[in-house]
């Protein structure tokens, strides 16, 4: 049996449909539920605040640290799969692997969304076998809502027009939500290592992005004049492609019909 907690939120509501189609044996209990002394079976953690964590610092912690500590020691499960983020990659200088040290500053507002992540991280990882951790990039879907994407797709969609506020050259590690899914699924049931990335392993431009969604939709491109880079690393996907025989979307592929579903 599978529990997904924070099955409303984007990616948890897609492992719920994923869980469906399959025909399997899962639970996806309510934020508020109380699950003291339950067996949880299989557990995929997905509560997290995304967007707005700068404005919500200490719900994002009670969401990736407070919560998961009250499973931990008042549940008891076979698995534990966390799911966390590339952004702990930000400051990297090569490609992001799993096993590279990772940096944070306490002195940097914005790192309390890394700090928590890495807490909850420890935590799952503390459980030895039974935890296992999932880094998601920049997942993208119908319904995803407030992210850098959905955002020039509502503007080219809206108002015809994108007006972008970091330089064409930035670039990021886009994932299909649909793939999240599926992943977060055999990691929980299959996995054998400790630390997955959940990506695809293939960064584009705001140039190469923002390019596609014109062509498809008409709408015009503007830079920003004083528009910086903001630049991720490469994130590596050999795990994932390996063990799971994965082979990612493509975001560039899948624009058309994002755009479809949104119009």
């Amino acid at each position: 049996m599978i529990t997904v907690l924070g099955a409303s939120g984007f990616v948890g509501s897609e492992v719920v449909r994923h869980l469906e189609r399959s025909g399997a044996d899962f639970d996806a209990p309510p934020r508020d539920a109380d699950l003291r002394g339950r067996d949880l079976g299989h557990v995929i953690y997905c509560i997290g605040l995304t967007s707005d964590f700068r404005e919500r610092p200490y719900d994002t912690v009670d969401a990736h640290v407070c919560k998961l500590l009250e499973i931990v020691r008042n549940c008891t499960f076979e698995s534990l799969v966390y799911t966390s983020s590339t952004r702990l990659y930000i400051g990297e200088e090569g490609v992001g692997r799993e096993d590279n040290d990772l940096r944070v500053n306490p002195l940097q507002p914005e790192d309390i969304y890394n700090l928590s992540k890495a807490t909850g991280e420890s935590i799952a990882l503390s459980l030895g076998t039974k935890g296992r951790v999932a880094r998601l990039s920049n997942v993208y879907g119908p319904e995803q809502r407030h992210n850098f994407l959905s955002m020039i797709v509502e503007e080219a969609l809206t108002r015809g027009a994108i007006t972008l506020r970091s330089a064409l050259s930035s670039e990021r590690d886009y994932v299909s939500v649909a793939d999240v899914a599926m992943l977060l699924v055999k990691i929980a049931l299959q996995g054998t290592q400790r630390i997955y990335n959940v990506v695809s392993g293939e960064n584009l431009t705001n140039g190469e992005v923002t390019a596609a969604i014109a062509k498809v939709t008409g709408c015009t491109v503007t830079v920003l004049p004083d528009a910086q880079p903001v630049i991720f690393p490469r994130f590596d996907n050999t795990r994932v492609r390996t063990e799971f025989d994965f082979t990612p979307a493509r975001l560039l592929e899948d624009l058309p019909s994002l755009l479809e579903s949104r119009a």
